[in-house]
């Protein structure tokens, strides 16, 4: 009876899903045997499904394969009282395990099983634990929950427009309750595919949209992030200033929590450094335009002051500019300008790593690695990796 009331009280202990006592958690339960939990009163078949759902999130960080042990255990029990919305959560963190593996299709099936118990609870199932129906929030919060879930597998699928059907169910629920702090991570997120599908048009109101929830729940964080990605779209607008003026707007507040937003920041300082080169080549475009129209109004003055054959001569002082204003041109060209970073993510690309192994190895997120992707294939104006990788071999980059 000891063990039982250990595990009752965890409810209340173990809220932080961070693998803190994972392992005397999970001693308290190892005498539940599949035989021992059906005979578990009503009360023991709490505590141990309170706990099941604390092991899930606490493994699922660093353990996927113990993460999806618990939730099977926490589905199974939860299925047999009839505790809908636990039963459901466990589906869902089974699906969240085959995610993260690349699994899409049983991800799918995991999370369509969540959704129709769901289904069950909004029409209004009565729960077998506390013989009431569900509450209306319990019940959106879980379709927002798996709504955004399926979301987020589809944009991985490359199904964008199923991907955003499922994630504007998920912002009429945050709407309808006042989730600021939800809407503003679901448009973030959905600039940010946008970004990454090339269309700054579509990806322009989502980031907008962000700023707007993120100002209404004010959440700092979330405000910086959403001018972070206003900055990187500016950015790839080509409109430096704009960007600059968002980018630094971000940079004051990472810089004041650099120890809690170190990712952010870096991604965020590899924005500026790259709008700050644009700028500088844009001057030094600019200035060897002015120093070109210079040298042309001499010529042009030349040629009408001087006699026929200084104007021979001055024609062939022309063409001398000409040939080496190709020059400079032609070696321009040959310059990438690959900053470190792309250089590091051209590496790992020519070593055969897919763009999550490569996020995974440098710690940025798979979407900003989809995005270096896409410019070295500008940069280097090819078409695909294999032409990338073969031209930054014969120029000696890798």
């Amino acid at each position: 009876m000891t063990s039982l009331c250990v595990i009752w009280t965890l409810e209340a202990k173990y809220t932080d899903h961070r693998g803190h006592n994972t392992d005397s958690l999970e001693q308290v339960v190892a005498g539940w045997t599949p035989e021992k939990e059906a005979s578990a009163t009503l009360e023991e078949s709490k505590g141990l499904i309170w706990a099941y759902y604390e092991l899930m999130h606490a493994y699922r960080p660093v353990n996927g394969r113990r993460s999806q042990y618990f939730a099977r255990k926490l589905t199974r029990l939860s299925r047999r009282w009839n505790w809908l919305n636990m039963e459901a959560t466990g589906d869902e963190g089974e699906g969240l395990i085959y995610y993260g593996e690349g699994q899409y299709d049983s991800a799918l099936v995991c999370f369509n099983r969540a959704l129709d118990v769901v289904d069950r609870m909004a029409a209004g199932e009565v729960s077998g634990t506390s013989g009431e129906v569900y509450d209306e929030s319990s019940i959106y919060d879980d379709y927002s929950s798996l709504y955004g879930a399926i979301g987020n597998l589809y944009n991985m699928m490359d199904s964008i427009d199923t991907a955003m059907r499922y994630y504007a169910k998920a912002g009429e629920i945050f709407d309808r309750f006042g989730w600021n702090e939800s809407n503003s991570i679901l448009y973030y997120n959905i600039g940010e595919t946008w970004m990454d599908e090339g269309d700054l048009r579509k990806a322009l109101p989502a980031y907008e949209k962000a700023l707007l929830y993120a100002g209404a729940a004010g959440d700092s964080l979330l405000m910086a992030n959403a001018t972070k990605g206003l900055g990187r779209l500016y950015m790839e607008k080509g409109r430096t200033i704009k960007a600059l003026e968002y980018l630094r707007e971000a940079e004051a507040y990472y810089i004041s929590h650099s120890d809690e937003e170190h990712v952010f920041r870096v991604e965020n300082l590899e924005f500026m450094s790259h709008v700050l080169n644009q700028q500088t080549r844009t001057r030094t475009y600019v200035a060897l335009g002015l120093a070109c129209l210079v040298l042309l109004l001499v010529a042009v003055q030349v040629l009408f002051r001087r006699n026929k054959i200084l104007s021979l001569r001055q024609m062939g002082s022309d063409e001398a500019i000409n040939v080496a204003a190709a020059n400079l041109n032609s070696n321009a060209g040959a310059d990438f300008d690959l900053t470190e970073r792309d250089r590091q993510i051209l590496a790992l690309i020519a070593q055969g790593l897919t763009s999550a192994q490569i996020a995974d190895k440098i710690y940025l997120s798979l979407p900003t690695i989809k995005w270096y992707r896409k410019r070295l294939l500008v940069k280097f104006d090819v078409g695909n990796t294999a032409e990338m990788i073969s031209k930054a071999k014969e120029q000696g980059l890798i």
